[in-house]
């Protein structure tokens, strides 16, 4: 497993509300981080029930959540988990920090 963070962008380019994507350097795997009211969560880009980026969806900065264009499953941007059918299955988290005046995430799966 490896250890290395992933720049996704500069802490200014991601305002509360807002979403930005990034690719994992190590594992490839996809990666979107929120900024929800000032707290950053990083989730993998991609919906549990048909492997659909959820980056395409709209956020509800009040509900927390993430919709995704497909088929209208809702995720919780914080933990991941699923909030409505069709979709059962939580998303991965990741870690998600600032560091050096930008935005970095990584794919902490084994």
């Amino acid at each position: 497993m490896s250890a290395a963070w992933t720049y996704v962008c500069a802490s200014e380019e991601l305002l509360p509300g807002e979403m930005k994507t990034a690719f994992d350097d190590v594992t490839g795997a996809p990666i979107v981080v929120f900024n929800l009211d000032g707290e950053l969560y990083a989730l993998e880009d991609q919906c549990t029930h048909e492997e659909f980026e959820l980056s395409s969806g709209s956020i509800d900065p009040v509900e927390g959540s993430i919709e995704c264009v497909l088929h209208g499953a809702r995720f919780d941007v914080r933990d991941g988990r699923a909030l409505c059918a069709p979709a059962y299955t939580a998303v991965p988290k990741f870690p998600v920090k600032r560091e050096n005046g930008g935005i970095w995430a990584r794919d902490d799966r084994d």
